[in-house]
């Protein structure tokens, strides 16, 4: 090898050696390797939360009568449907659980236990209704198993973390969460416990942010964002409140009550 060659070599291997080291350095973890969702969470959103109702009292605390949906934008089809809704037909077939789907889940009063339930899933558990949902970082196909047989009432949850943007600002800030998960595949259900549908086509959003406020408070806003062109005339969109509790000793899980 000729003085030139060398030479030229040593250069082309002082260029790849940033890049190499720089491409060990990413994620936080193995060389090359980006750090787990768990990992790199940008907060944590785990432990209790209590809901705290502030709004649509009437149709969270109680049970509406039939036909009581005025903020609902429900289509002709829709309307149908709920003002058909029978409660005891729905306990009798066993749909009992049709209000605690995942498009209508977190408006039921109650709490919520959030935990990991490995480095790549955030698992949402409710006391109303004892329902578990499965919140899965990365792409979901059949192929991974998750999507096989029939819809479930809490469908399959795709989610992803709304990391900062240029100059620190989150995009969260913008989109109203630290955490975005898209839901589909659900079993038909209610929107509202007195019967107002979504359909097994009905796409799910929701953005998660947590709050901590100078007083040491912690808040959970979720706010949900339904697509359903079979019973919807637009989007619809609603905002939950949770506050953080010390611990699980008001942990109080009860079964779906159709009424």
């Amino acid at each position: 090898m000729t003085g030139q060659s060398i030479i030229r070599c040593a250069s082309v291997l002082c260029l790849l050696l940033p890049v190499s080291l720089l491409a060990q350095g990413r994620g936080g973890g193995r060389a090359g390797q980006p750090a787990s969702p768990k990992a790199a969470a940008p907060v944590d959103l785990t432990g209790y939360w209590v809901s705290i109702v502030t709004e649509d009292w009437r149709f969270r605390m109680v049970t509406p009568k039939k036909g009581d949906y005025p903020s609902i934008p429900l289509n002709a089809e829709g309307r149908k449907v709920a003002d058909a809704w029978d409660p005891a037909k729905d306990a009798a077939s066993g749909n009992a659980c049709k209000s605690y789907g995942a498009a209508n889940l977190l408006r039921n009063p109650g709490r919520l236990h959030i935990t990991w339930e490995n480095d790549d899933t955030l698992r949402i558990d409710t006391d109303a209704g004892t329902q578990t949902r499965l919140l899965h970082f990365g792409a979901v196909s059949s192929s991974t198993g998750v999507q096989t047989g029939e819809p479930q009432w809490q469908g399959v949850s795709v989610a992803q973390w709304e990391l900062p943007g240029p100059g620190g600002r989150r995009a969260a800030a913008v989109s109203g969460g630290d955490l975005k998960s898209i839901t589909t595949h659900m079993r038909p259900g209610y929107l509202q416990k007195n019967g107002v549908p979504y359909s097994g086509n009905a796409v799910l959003t929701e953005y998660f942010h947590r709050t901590v406020e100078d007083n040491g408070d912690s808040w959970l806003i979720v706010t949900t964002i339904v697509e359903d062109p079979q019973y919807l005339t637009t989007p619809f969109l609603r905002s939950t409140h949770f506050k953080k509790e010390a611990d699980g000793s008001k942990w109080d899980p009860s079964p779906c009550e159709a009424q």
